[in-house]
């Protein structure tokens, strides 16, 4: 793809020096709005303008929602009056909020006194909902229809607003804003006659979320029924918006991304990485590395308390960082597995008794495999071929022993702290892999000489 895109520039700019502008048009319109999206931050910002006024009205707005906010703020800065108005006008409510939350306080200002009253006012109200709930990813644009309307009717009404609308697949069947049934453009051409009320066919159980439920939460919910939106009350279960497919995708996309940054010890962030410059990664990624280096402070101490025990029997330390290894993957297996599991509701707190037990089972047989390995390899490798004599058949029992108290330990707390970190209200990607393995190298490095001093000393 980065390929095909650096063909793409090249054409576009040697277009542009013979000002070829028709043929640029032409060239453009085929192209997906993502798509021209990457190839307009690929090209000299002079031009990016030039090329915007070449497309479509309803794809220019298309493509403007897909770019990152820098340039969003370039073009807004270019556009008269009229053109940022037209493309307003083609934006959905929520993308016209998102664009008003992440601008510049100047161009917000612009941007407000551009839009219709409704408009502002539909901006406004997305805006006042907490961050990263179901409110805040909403939409105001979706097909509402009234009990005692036929299906005649109904796909008339359609036709004629339904391209302004979101999502015009699911239709909601309202009553005095409540929401009392929901039904689909599918139902609509299949009912046996354009007569029959949309009372007679459409479905009264209808799931909801509320504007102030997370939003991980309602996407779990419409992933898990397949729907094509899943609608939003408010706390008077009058319906406000909806949560269309494609934002729920964003959403998942963004909830994945922070868990994997989290998970590698990042703060995280919420720019991509070729807009992020090397002093936004540094403050994203120093904090944690500070809080590491000193948590490994404490291992540190441990070897520094057994120093007398070392200095007797040398051998041990070159086991140390095999131990630490082991210990530190098994409970990264573990704490993955149970954070993913989370996210995707799988299990619960109240699970934890069978977690740990299918963990601790899972442990005995990685462990034991592992200490079989490990005694034939320490006997063959370090005794026998690398010939030394300090390696003794005592010494590979403590090891072989070590490693397998090591997994048991790292796996039973790899799948208890992210079970215990999300019913205290912690976010379960934080006990994943630097967290477990700083907790899993002190453990290891204990169990290491308690049976070394029990055995030896």
């Amino acid at each position: 793809m980065a390929e095909l895109n650096l063909k793409l520039e090249e054409t576009i700019n040697k277009l542009l020096e013979e000002k070829k502008y028709s043929s640029i048009k032409d060239f453009l319109v085929l192209m997906a709005p993502s798509d021209l999206a990457a190839i307009f931050e690929l090209i000299e910002e002079k031009n990016i303008p030039l090329l915007f006024r070449l497309l479509p009205k309803e794809k220019a707005s298309d493509t403007f929602v897909e770019m990152e906010n820098e340039y969003q703020e370039l073009l807004i800065k270019s556009f008269s009056d009229s053109e940022l108005k037209a493309v307003l006008e083609d934006m959905y409510v929520n993308d016209a909020a998102d664009l008003v939350e992440e601008m510049p306080a100047n161009v917000v200002s612009r941007i407000l006194k551009t839009v219709d009253s409704k408009t502002r006012k539909d901006i406004n109200q997305i805006l006042q909902y907490p961050e990263n709930s179901a409110g805040s990813i909403m939409t105001t644009e979706y097909v509402s229809l009234k009990l005692g309307t036929t299906v005649g009717q109904a796909i008339a009404q359609i036709r004629k607003n339904g391209v302004e609308k979101k999502s015009f697949y699911a239709c909601y069947v309202l009553e005095k804003r409540k929401l009392i049934g929901r039904l689909s453009v599918k139902d609509l051409l299949l009912a046996k006659s354009d007569d029959i009320l949309i009372d007679e066919i459409m479905k009264t159980n209808v799931l909801s979320v509320t504007t102030h439920d997370d939003q991980e939460e309602a996407v779990k919910l419409l992933s898990k029924y397949n729907f094509y939106a899943l609608p939003v009350v408010d706390t008077e279960q009058n319906m406000v918006g909806i949560i269309a497919f494609d934002d729920a995708l964003e959403v998942m996309e963004e909830e994945t991304t922070e868990d994997i940054e989290i998970m590698a010890g990042m703060a995280p962030s919420d720019k991509t990485y070729l807009h992020s410059s090397p002093f936004y990664l540094f403050k994203h990624r120093i904090i944690w590395l500070m809080l590491l280096m000193i948590s490994a402070t404490f291992t540190g101490m441990i070897i520094t308390s057994f120093e007398s025990a070392l200095a007797v029997q040398v051998v041990l330390t070159a086991f140390i960082p095999m131990l630490m290894d082991t210990g530190g993957n098994s409970g990264s297996q573990s704490s993955v597995t149970i954070i993913r599991a989370i996210s995707l509701g799988e299990i619960e707190f109240k699970d934890l008794p069978k977690v740990i037990l299918k963990e601790v089972t899972t442990a005995l047989m990685c462990g034991l495999v592992l200490a079989v390995v490990c005694f034939g390899k320490v006997m063959l490798v370090d005794r026998l071929l690398l010939g030394n004599p300090d390696v003794t058949v005592t010494i590979a029992l403590i090891v072989c022993s070590t490693m397998m108290a090591t997994v048991l330990v790292a796996k039973t707390i790899g799948c208890i702290l992210p079970l215990c970190a999300k019913k205290l209200g912690f976010d379960p990607a934080v006990m994943a892999s630097p967290f477990i393995t700083t907790i899993v190298d002190a453990l290891s490095l204990l169990v290491y000489f308690g049976i070394a001093s029990a055995l030896l000393f």
